[in-house]
């Protein structure tokens, strides 16, 4: 209930006080001042709320929280109703039921009718399965109406309805399932994991699902290909079907209103994908398109999509900037997402906590500032979390990196060691982590002169692997070859990046120069 308050709009709080204030009670006058205590804590403190609200004894406080609560509840519903379609379509519900209880039953079937246009008009299959039952349970007790074969039309409508809800039912467990297998083990490891993945998906995969037209059956179809094609590195097919899951959403542009959320995370997935591609000027169309949405009423005036919003579009801005090699830029974004990550911290999951983390430790990485990049790893390090297991070992990987450059030997051989054993223990060790490890564990043997010929052994070996499937995960997370090339030129590794970047988008306009010519 604290965090409830803490999220409540002046608006939203100055409704509650009128929305209380219709029922003048001993109870309410207690929840209210129950409220006002609590919206004025920076934290939650039983002690001090009782204090400071002495009509309200521990014995009394348990049931006042309840009434409190429920009235939070009731005084949002009421302003938000006509923003909401679920609201209106229950609403209609519950007046048809409310009419069908006088006996108005031709009443009850208009109300229906207008029930299932809206829920045909949003895709909102179980309100529609409802009004369909309903309307058959009147049928079927009273006459009402005098269209012929009207029992087989019902009959028919109901069983395609099921039938569609079905469909969706499985799409979006198996859309859930692959989400859930990314968020625990991130990137395919092994064949071993392509392999249980790929059998996973095509058992659970409904057979005519590539035939399928409703709205969220589409939607669950594109987003389990996506995830699929994710998890096994495939970004081509990734950015396919992420664009796809978006595409749907242009081509039913009110579903945008209803499923705000779902749409956001199309766009941050097409993002994601983009940067993948490592295409760099779609990527910045896109962000610029999704900073105008996220800007718009419709997400500013929601708490989840706007937090939803931000964290996914700054995420993609510091993409941005490794795809440019711009990480100092990218830094002074820095403080904010501090701020943010403080502010929001109720409502950001772990995960997304973790990857500003290691996208943040990067940056810094990447600028030449160590000892900031192993401060933000250890955060990830320290957490000991079940989560993104892929994530956790880079994180390892990365903080050994940033140890060697700062020249922290006596630390490195316990470091390499550990890391190791981590990484090993989870079956994560590629072909590129034992050439690293390998290498890592003999560099402090060396001196500034016999290191250099390592350097270039080191970045021969792991260029071999750039394009190998299974390779490319390591390749994903830490640009390892614009770190070795950073030491053989002896700048940054943003520098590199840079200029790969800029020589890269030089080649594309000559390109361009070339084709229009042609043309």
């Amino acid at each position: 209930m604290f965090q409830l308050i803490k999220s409540l709009e002046k608006s939203e709080k100055r409704n509650l006080k009128l929305f209380a204030g219709r029922n003048s009670g001993a109870e309410t006058l207690k929840s209210m001042q129950l409220f006002n205590a609590l919206d004025k804590l920076p934290e939650y403190d039983e002690k001090m709320l009782l204090k400071k609200v002495p009509a309200v004894s521990k014995q009394q406080l348990s049931n006042t929280k309840a009434l409190l609560y429920k009235q939070i509840l009731g005084s949002l519903r009421i302003i938000r109703e006509d923003m909401n379609v679920d609201m209106q379509l229950r609403e209609m519900m519950d007046s048809a039921r409310i009419l069908y209880n006088k006996g108005l039953y031709l009443q009850t079937l208009k109300i229906l009718d207008k029930m299932k246009e809206l829920a045909r008009c949003y895709h909102q299959l179980t309100y529609l399965q409802q009004a369909l039952f309903f309307e058959k349970k009147i049928e079927g007790l009273y006459i009402t109406r005098s269209i012929q074969n009207r029992a087989d039309e019902l009959a028919r409508e109901a069983d395609a309805v099921t039938e569609t809800v079905n469909n969706i039912n499985t799409l979006s467990n198996l859309a859930l399932q692959l989400y859930s297998w990314y968020i625990q083990n991130g990137h395919a490891r092994n064949e071993n994991d392509i392999k249980t993945v790929r059998l996973f998906f095509e058992k659970s995969l409904p057979k005519n699902a590539a035939q399928l037209q409703g709205f969220y059956e589409k939607q669950y179809y594109y987003q389990s290909y996506a995830w699929y094609a994710f998890i096994k590195l495939d970004f081509l097919m990734f950015y396919r079907y992420t664009q796809k899951w978006v595409d749907t959403f242009e081509t039913n542009p009110q579903m945008i209103a209803l499923e705000t959320t779902m749409y956001i995370k199309g766009v941050h997935n097409l993002m994601s994908a983009h940067f993948d591609l490592m295409n760099r000027d779609k990527l910045a169309a896109t962000i610029k398109q999704f900073k105008h949405f996220v800007q718009t009423k419709l997400v500013q005036d929601n708490n989840n999509n706007r937090i939803t919003g931000y964290v996914y579009l700054y995420t993609a801005v510091i993409n941005l900037h490794f795809l440019e090699g711009t990480f100092n830029k990218g830094l002074k974004m820095v403080p904010y997402l501090e701020e943010m990550l403080v502010e929001h911290g109720l409502y950001l999951d772990r995960h997304k906590v973790m990857v500003f983390y290691y996208k943040i430790a990067c940056l810094y990485f990447g600028s030449g500032d160590n000892k900031k990049a192993i401060d933000y790893l250890n955060r990830i390090i320290n957490q000991k979390d079940d989560l993104r297991t892929d994530l956790q070992c880079y994180s390892r990987l990365l903080h050994l990196i940033a140890h060697y450059e700062l020249g922290n030997f006596d630390l490195l051989e316990y470091l390499i060691k550990s890391v190791y054993r981590y990484m090993a223990k989870m079956e994560n060790l590629s072909k590129v982590e034992e050439e690293m490890f390998r290498f890592l564990r003999n560099a402090f043997k060396f001196n500034a002169k016999t290191i250099r010929p390592e350097f270039e052994k080191l970045l021969t070996k792991l260029k071999r692997y750039q394009h190998n499937r299974l390779e490319a995960r390591a390749f994903a997370y830490l640009d390892v070859i614009s770190w070795l090339e950073s030491k053989l030129y002896g700048i940054n590794v943003q520098d590199v990046i840079r200029k790969k970047y800029l020589r890269a988008s030089r080649s594309t306009k000559r390109g361009c120069i070339k084709r229009h010519f042609r043309t």
